[in-house]
């Protein structure tokens, strides 16, 4: 083969391989870019395009559970429009503002018509609405807007303001009505949902989310649940962090059920708004305020006819509890109470009724307000010594408490002896003047305490003649009557250093509201 030959083969072979591997590529599609750009070029493509949905989860069904609760729930809910006349209000600044004045939101144009709004919930299929007391209270006209925006004029069918629970009625038939729950069974930690009108028509049938965080919250130290009704006022609220603002007031508080288990009522801000402190009243007492109302236009209420107050820990010390729980009888302030013919005496720990358990003042109060005048109740108390008894006790109507004229202790230099150092207490006491015997009344007449050691066994137990609230009045030690240093003095010798003394007591505030007598236990120091 010549040269010739050989170098044309090779050229044939050259050019073949060369077209077999433009084919070969053509059949691949070589990018013409690199595979990273490559890369992000498809990721950019495929954005937008429909994916399968992610399955079924925990989270996913919490939320529909939400939206279910709301969409069964919002259509019960009302908001209630307000117009009546009352007095200027004199605006301050408030640590923790009022649940029953502050909450209602209103201009402050005293002596004018002005409008305020509120929540309510429809309870009956014919127009009865639940509300808050304060919201309908002094209204002239009251205006309710349905969920599926219908208006109606209201009328108050009745109002009880130691609930704070009212009743309206619209003329209107086939309402969706709402779930009741029950508030005895709610859990601290369970979510719950509160549906109502904050601040107004404009955000009206807004629905916010939290968790129960207490139950059993009392507001007893607010201003305006100061003076007569406050003593008697029953307070076990439900609190809650769902967001709660003014116009929420008289909205349901809901259950992941569906289920009412609470009338919003209350909030604790310093600028009147929500920070994360709502508050509820039980459905459970407010049903039966409702039921009450809807039959009568009032309530009938029971009492055992005492005064009381929660225990602390000398309390449970002085009748051997094992734990600080109860209910003291502080004062009995009839001689026809109920409590007193039965047997009970001041300084008694209330620890159950009809065989509950009771631990603290608003259990006692629901227990017997959920009782009918006349109906008789087993009464369990522990007394000094550990010496339990249940008495048997028929409960009177509550009727309001008689008045004793209140008097501010201002200090007397015609006093006479002058005020002695009681060291084992760390107070300070004297005699009343006859000026303050005769404003105070003759049974409750004692000792002033003057000072309060604030470092003392008595802090936060007593209140001194400089104390803004009001002045404690020693009546009793021990039992013993005192009404001299001397008689003082010695009812105090037989109380060992570490044992625990028991004071009668009575409160004369500086609001001109009633008086009251109570019992407070003080333990001794061992020096």
């Amino acid at each position: 083969m010549t040269r010739t030959k050989q170098w044309t083969r090779f050229g044939i072979l050259v050019a073949t391989t060369l077209g077999l591997a433009l084919l070969f590529a053509a059949a691949i599609d070589i990018p013409e870019k690199g595979m990273a750009q490559q890369r992000a070029t498809n990721a950019v493509l495929t954005l937008g395009v429909d994916q399968p949905p992610v399955p079924k989860n925990t989270l996913s069904d919490w939320s529909d559970a939400f939206v279910a609760v709301s969409e069964a729930a919002r259509p019960t809910v009302v908001f209630i429009k307000a117009e009546y006349k009352a007095p200027a209000r004199t605006s301050q600044r408030r640590l923790v503002p009022s649940p029953f004045d502050d909450f209602f939101d209103a201009p402050d144009r005293g002596g004018q018509q002005r409008q305020g709004a509120g929540s309510g919930f429809v309870i009956s299929r014919d127009g009865y609405i639940m509300t808050n007391e304060h919201v309908v209270k002094d209204a002239t006209k009251l205006t309710v807007t349905l969920f599926d925006h219908r208006k109606f004029p209201a009328t108050v069918v009745g109002r009880d303001e130691l609930t704070d629970i009212a009743v309206i009625k619209i003329d209107a038939s086939s309402l969706p009505v709402v779930a009741f729950g029950n508030s005895d069974s709610v859990r601290v930690g369970e979510w719950v949902l509160a549906i109502g009108n904050p601040l107004g028509e404009e955000f009206s049938f807004t629905v916010t989310a939290g968790i129960v965080s207490a139950k059993g919250r009392g507001l007893r130290d607010l201003p305006s649940t100061s003076g007569d009704n406050a003593r008697r006022r029953i307070q076990d609220y439900i609190q809650t962090d769902a967001a709660i603002n003014p116009g929420n007031s008289g909205g349901p508080l809901v259950n992941a059920r569906g289920q009412v288990i609470g009338v919003n009522g209350a909030i604790a801000s310093a600028t009147g708004y929500n920070v994360g402190y709502g508050f509820a009243i039980p459905i459970n007492l407010a049903r039966t305020v409702g039921r009450e109302l809807v039959a009568s236009g009032k309530v009938s209420r029971a009492q055992l006819g005492v005064s009381i107050r929660n225990a602390d820990p000398e309390d449970a010390d002085a009748v051997g509890l094992d734990s600080i729980r109860g209910v003291v009888v502080a004062d009995i302030p009839d001689a026809n109470s109920p409590a007193k013919i039965a047997g009970l005496e001041e300084g008694d720990v209330i620890v159950e009724l009809d065989g509950k358990r009771v631990d603290y003042m608003a259990q006692l109060q629901q227990l017997v307000a959920f009782k009918r005048p006349g109906e008789e109740v087993a009464v369990t108390v522990v007394r000094k010594g550990g010496v339990r008894r249940t008495y048997k006790v028929k409960l009177a109507a509550l009727t309001p408490d008689t008045r004793v004229a209140s008097a501010t202790m201002t200090p007397d230099d015609a006093r006479a002896p002058a005020a002695v150092a009681q060291q084992k207490l760390g107070i300070s006491v004297a005699p009343l003047s006859e000026r303050e015997v005769q404003q105070v009344g003759a049974a409750n007449a004692g000792l002033i305490v003057r000072e309060v050691d604030p470092d003392g066994p008595a802090a936060e137990k007593l209140l001194d003649n400089n104390n803004p609230i009001g002045t404690d009045i020693i009546t009793h030690v021990e039992g013993q009557r005192v009404r001299t240093l001397a008689e003082f003095n010695t009812a105090l010798k037989g109380v060992a250093p570490g044992g625990v003394v028991t004071l009668r007591t009575f409160n004369v505030p500086r609001d001109n509201s009633q008086g009251s007598a109570r019992v407070v236990r003080i333990r001794v120091p061992q020096n």
